[in-house]
């Protein structure tokens, strides 16, 4: 083809995008030509060297080109964004393609967790996989210890697609009996052990439970609602605790009867089954069962082991519940699927994380929820500085304590990634990025379909535009985070909860286009120009008060900061005669240590007078979830009435800028609306 035809067309080619783009003065346009121009003419110069054939043009005709380009690509603060941000894209796009690489290949050959397991059984049956209370367990005595629940649940009556309640605290066992369960296609519901009562019995029903498996140290729980369950129980760790449950079995001597060889369901498992149920924490109402398959559990563990830049050598320092997300699936997954060793313990200890990080030469940490928190109130000690952990994953650091915590733990990378249990809108800080929970691609913003639809802070439904459709958030406007949901796919597809109604209410319609459908995270989030997202609040958290809205985590981690790192939660409530709702904030302080003149001065250097709790109550103890994360609801119900609250309360005189106590005066006077508000 003739030259001049090549260069004509690709002249004509590079002015296209002028029709999309916006003004530009002369003087950006002549700043950049010589650069741009320039750099093209070298290129031809150093392609021309290696034979490459390519059409040449003319300095006039380069200089346009040049032009053509940094209008196209949005002028200069474009090509600042590409900067800033180009090794991060690309590094994070490379470790991105290998976790969809191993997800494609799982999905091709239709595997499943326990055959992902049982590889690195045979590539290294006598490493350790397990390491708790100093007991080691090896991949091969985990897989024969898998082997025979499994075998005892077939020879049991037990078939694929029936569901086992699983209520256990931490140890190897409990890693072992779902896995048994998942060899056979047995789905286990993960409950988490603090649960009693109400609560455990709506847990067991909701995932329509065959029979109950259950740890020797929680049968006073299990016998509580034993009579309504009228189900199968089998009692694990009866070496130590006997069974005292009427009518249960003991699980060890019946698994010392059960053959340690595979059971032939196991090709009958693929990898779109369900695996098991993990519950929600349940800090507004009862848990809710969301259905984990074991697609998702291979792209849950692969994500974080590759964007990570774990290796199997890495062992892994996991205190976490290991009947949730972080624990049970991230975690766990890097010893099923990759092959790493996992130091476990029955419960979470701050005193202990760094002491038996360690003592076990753990290189990578887990976090959630409060735990970084927690170190950081530790009293200094030496095992601070002499581990080894070099990469810290999790979700849930506070913005106000990230440099703080790594200053103080030997800086070790805080991975923070954001990502519900059910979620499809997941993303990963991999950097340490402070305060950020991940980010998605500046320019290319089509590559990961999760976005910021604006929300009614009231109501949490989104607004929409003129032709029905969510309206995105701009960078700096905080907005729900929700991600497109593609059927059939292992990252994108929302497998929803047991109870179908709790299912579709997750869901969001009509975001970028008609008929469209995204899963509702139900947290707001803000983005940076260069993408990075940062965690604002939960939906309905937001509160308006003197026509501002608060953030109540943002408060809440100011005011933890500000009183020592305190446990501290803060939420809206209502005020006679007055718009929106006024901010109260619960501090847990037992020893009665918090100076309010130094409480007062803090907040007003770091919050608006608007943002700053009016309201003050002071206790012993908030109630926590089993991740970690501090309960508010029932305390918002309380408000502030001293008549209901036993605790001390307090009233910010905005006149005298200090706390005052909450008396039976004051409290009429605010109940009469003549408190001046």
């Amino acid at each position: 083809m003739n030259n001049n035809n090549v260069n004509k067309k690709l002249i004509i080619s590079l002015f296209l995008p002028l029709i999309f783009v916006g003004r530009m003065t002369l003087l950006r346009v002549a700043s950049m030509v010589g650069v741009w121009g320039g750099l093209w003419l070298a290129g031809q110069q150093g392609l021309s060297h290696l034979g490459w054939t390519i059409p040449q043009l003319s300095a006039a005709q380069s200089g346009c080109m040049a032009v053509v380009t940094y209008i196209a690509l949005g002028g200069y603060h474009t090509v600042y964004i590409i900067c800033k941000t180009f090794r991060r894209d690309i590094v994070a796009g490379y470790r991105y393609v290998k976790v969809q690489a191993l997800l494609k290949w799982a999905i091709w050959n239709n595997t499943n967790i326990p055959k992902l397991f049982m590889t690195n059984v045979m590539k290294n049956p006598n490493k350790v996989a397990l390491i708790f209370e100093d007991q080691e367990w090896t991949f091969a005595k985990m897989d024969e210890y898998c082997n025979r629940v499994g075998n005892f649940l077939v020879d049991r009556g037990f078939q694929k697609g029936d569901s086992v309640a699983l209520f256990m605290q931490n140890r190897p066992e409990y890693v072992c009996t779902w896995l048994g369960c998942a060899k056979v296609g047995v789905v286990p519901a993960l409950i988490n052990f603090n649960l009693q009562q109400v609560a455990l019995l709506h847990s067991i029903k909701v995932a329509d439970c065959k029979a109950v498996i259950c740890g020797a140290e929680m049968q006073q729980a299990i016998n509580d609602v034993k009579d309504e369950l009228k189900l199968p129980i089998y009692v694990s760790g009866c070496d130590k605790t006997p069974v005292t449950i009427e009518g249960a079995e003991s699980l060890d001597t019946l698994l010392n009867k059960s053959s340690p060889i595979p059971t032939a369901c196991l090709d009958s498992v693929g990898i779109r089954d369900k695996l098991f149920y993990i519950y929600t924490s349940g800090t507004t109402g009862l848990p809710k069962a969301a259905i984990i398959r074991h697609a998702r559990y291979v792209f849950f563990s692969t994500a974080v082991h590759y964007m990570t830049n774990m290796d199997e050598d890495d062992v892994i320092y996991n205190p976490l519940p290991l009947y949730h997300t972080a624990g049970g699936m991230v975690g766990m997954g890097q010893v099923l699927v990759f092959n790493n060793t996992a130091v476990i313990r029955r419960k979470f200890s701050a005193s202990q994380y760094w002491i038996e990080a360690k003592k076990y030469g753990c290189t990578v940490g887990q976090y959630v929820g409060e735990i970084c928190r927690y170190l950081l109130k530790t009293p200094p000690k030496p095992e601070d500085t002499q581990h080894k952990v070099r990469v810290m994953f999790g979700n849930g650091v506070r913005p106000q304590i990230w440099e703080q915590f790594t200053a103080r733990f030997n800086n070790p990378c805080i991975a923070e990634f954001y990502g519900a249990t059910e979620g499809i809108a997941n993303i990963v800080n991999y950097e340490g990025k402070p305060g950020a929970c991940g980010f998605v691609p500046a320019v290319l913003r089509g590559v990961l379909p999760v976005y910021l639809v604006k929300v009614d802070a009231e109501t949490g439904e989104p607004y929409r535009d003129e032709n029905g459709l969510c309206i995105i958030c701009k960078p700096g406007e905080p907005g729900e985070f929700v991600g497109l949901i593609k059927k059939n796919d292992a990252a994108r597809d929302f497998h929803g909860y047991a109870d179908k109604k709790a299912t579709q209410k997750k869901i969001l319609k009509d975001v970028r286009t008609k008929g469209d459908t995204a899963f509702k995270s139900g947290d707001i989030l803000v983005m940076d120009e260069l993408g990075y997202l940062y965690f604002r609040d939960r939906t309905g958290d937001t509160f308006r008060w003197r026509g501002e809205n608060v953030s109540s985590t943002e408060v809440e981690g100011i005011v933890s900061k500000v009183a020592g790192n305190k446990d501290a939660v803060v939420y809206g409530v209502e005020v006679p005669g007055a718009e929106g709702r006024a901010g109260m904030a619960a501090i847990v302080d037992p020893n009665e240590e918090l100076d309010l003149e130094e409480f007062v001065q803090g907040l007003s250097k770091s919050l608006p007078l608007y943002a700053r709790p009016l309201f003050i109550r002071v206790l012993s103890e908030i109630d926590v979830t089993g991740t970690f994360k501090l309960k508010k609801l029932a305390l918002q119900k309380e408000r502030f009435n001293p008549n209901i609250i036993k605790d001390k309360l307090y009233f910010l005189d905005t006149k005298l800028s200090k706390y005052v106590d909450l008396t039976q005066e004051l409290y009429q006077k605010i109940e009469q609306e003549k408190a001046g508000l």
